[in-house]
């Protein structure tokens, strides 16, 4: 059951930022149920790895080559999720910050 909250407080955080943001279009909820399940298996699966190949980068840049990584996650969901797109990686970098925010502020009022 807590899954399937957790599952759910992400879509609407993906929804309202799909609106919120220019750049980042999402054509109703399923697909934003859909990005959210497949966002936050690239967030578990790939992000990891990407981040091992590029730590010299993200040394180098003090940690701000991370966004660019959140970025590149996001593409890759617009690529693989129907009805969910990201015009480039300058909105998805900035859809990934803003989804982040909105999804922590969400589950803080989950948890009350």
């Amino acid at each position: 059951m807590k899954l399937l909250v957790h599952i759910l407080v992400s879509a609407i955080a993906v929804y309202v930022c799909a609106h919120v943001l220019p750049g980042v279009a999402v054509d109703g909820f399923g697909s934003a149920l859909v990005a959210a399940v497949v966002l936050g298996l690239v967030n578990g699966l790939v992000r990891p790895i990407l981040f091992i190949l590029t730590l010299p980068i993200t040394i180098l840049t003090l940690g701000l080559f991370t966004f660019v990584l959140m970025g590149i996650c996001v593409e890759l969901v617009s690529w693989v999720v129907p009805g969910f797109h990201v015009s480039g990686i300058l909105s998805a970098m900035l859809f990934a910050v803003v989804c982040s925010l909105v999804n922590s502020f969400l589950h803080g009022l989950e948890r009350r």
